[in-house]
């Protein structure tokens, strides 16, 4: 499939970042600030190890700005398979940029899974801040009804991330398929 314009993964915690590592077979990529030279190229943002680094040391706002800067210039290169974690698309300028220039999709899990994938984890800042059932229900209350302003909207299931590769090319395909 040929993919017209960057295409912004984001959504289920624990779970983009491992779906899109798999997207497309064959296509080459590239982890954190390593960004590949050629279309295709997966870049995960202000992820691994890195992210809890920032957060602790500028908070969230500052982490937050620095995700905007990287993805906006990213989103002016090459044809990208962008993933990161749900804050990013909550930004009105990064989700403008993202309206503007590349394709969204909300990779949508319920409460259940999301705890279950992030559970024993300790390196996602947010969830360390309480209850992390009580800290997810939160922000998907909050970010669920932003979230729903994506291009393209895939329901996340527990299954492998192949699975979910396959939901969001067929999407894609139709997505790309209706547009002029």
């Amino acid at each position: 499939m040929n993919i017209r314009r960057s295409l912004f993964a984001f959504g289920a915690v624990a779970f983009t970042s491992a779906a899109c590592s798999r997207f497309p077979a064959g296509r080459p990529t590239a982890t954190h600030a390593h960004v590949g030279p050629t279309t295709g190229s997966l870049v995960v943002v202000g992820g691994g190890n890195m992210g809890p680094e920032i957060f602790a040391r500028f908070g969230e706002s500052g982490f937050r700005e620095g995700e905007r800067r990287v993805m906006t210039r990213l989103l002016d290169g090459p044809v990208l398979v962008l993933a990161t974690g749900g804050g990013a698309f909550m930004d009105p300028v990064t989700r403008g940029c993202i309206r503007d220039r590349g394709i969204s999709v909300w990779l949508r899990a319920g409460l259940d899974l999301l705890v279950k994938r992030t559970a024993g984890r300790d390196h996602r800042p947010l969830l360390k801040q309480g209850n992390p059932t009580e800290i997810l229900d939160r922000l998907m209350k909050q970010r669920y009804p932003v979230y729903a302003e994506a291009d393209i909207t895939v329901d996340s299931q527990d299954e492998p991330p192949e699975v979910t590769v396959d939901n969001v090319l067929r999407a894609l395909a139709a997505f790309q398929e209706a547009q002029p």
